[in-house]
């Protein structure tokens, strides 16, 4: 029995871009990572990994890789990362070299096994594209890692959502093959949960009978439009992260998701005065 739920930390969209440099002429995406890692540190416990779902740079450029791992330098939780629509696999795997890659080249693939749980991050990325795909070598990759165990529950990131969010400017960017990605999790009952990136805002549904969510960005957030009232924009607001908590008790196991805001707020406050009655 697990004593201490297994913590997973998941941002995602960084969008990195060169020293002093803003995304949109708007957004300081550097100093929302910075922000969003202290607030990591800050976390208790800390989190046993955390998990970037994509775009970790913007156009990209090397500069932009660069500078990226000084902003994760002061993280003290270990990362995996898999690429989104903004990275470049090549550039990418050079800057993340010591990542436990499944392969040596093409899609960057990575298991990482956590006590009792299985972590499986799936490269969605399509070079030279906005949507995402998962190539076959991909699908049979997880579908040979799903096979390696029976019972070990194992929870999966990719950056571009298997499901529609209603966004119609997003959704056309989605996962094109979402039934072969169905097809795989359909034939692996240890598959718990399904965590995307790519939206910049906090969504929940189901997809293949389990539970999916979309991790919000510590930077800007895709507008909130389901009707398609604007053209393609985006809001400045509260920024935030996933906190994924797996939960084992009496041999039945559970994924709980927080939603972490970052920054300083007021706080904590009792609800209860010295003499145990409610304030």
């Amino acid at each position: 029995m697990t004593n201490r739920p297994i913590l997973v930390a998941q941002i995602s969209d960084l969008h990195i871009k060169r020293p002093g440099e803003l995304a949109y002429c708007k957004v300081d995406t550097a100093a929302a990572l910075s922000r969003c890692v202290a607030q990591l540190n800050r976390l208790v416990p800390l989190p046993d990994l955390v998990v970037i779902s994509g775009d970790l740079a913007d156009t990209p450029t090397q500069q932009e890789y660069n500078h990226l791992k000084h902003l994760l330098a002061p993280l003290q939780i270990p990362f995996v990362a898999i690429p989104g629509n903004h990275d470049d696999r090549i550039s990418f795997r050079a800057a993340l070299s010591g990542q436990p890659y499944a392969q040596l080249s093409g899609a960057l693939n990575i298991e990482v096994p956590l006590r009792e749980l299985d972590i499986v991050l799936m490269d969605s990325s399509v070079p030279g594209a906005s949507h995402g795909e998962l190539d076959s070598n991909t699908l049979t990759w997880l579908d040979t890692t799903l096979s390696a165990s029976a019972s070990r529950p194992a929870l999966l990131f990719l950056h571009h959502p298997p499901f529609i969010t209603g966004i119609g400017h997003m959704d056309v960017q989605n996962l094109r093959n979402h039934n072969d990605l169905a097809a795989v999790v359909g034939r692996h009952r240890r598959v718990r949960f399904i965590a995307a990136g790519h939206v910049h805002r906090a969504t929940a549904t189901m997809f293949a009978g389990v539970p999916a969510t979309i991790c919000p960005a510590p930077n800007h957030a895709v507008a909130l439009d389901l009707v398609g009232q604007h053209p393609p924009s985006f809001n400045i607001e509260p920024p935030s992260f996933h906190l994924h908590a797996w939960f084992l008790n009496d041999e039945n196991d559970a994924v709980v998701t927080h939603l972490v805001s970052i920054g300083d707020f007021d706080g904590p406050h009792p609800f209860f005065g010295p003499d145990g009655r409610l304030l």
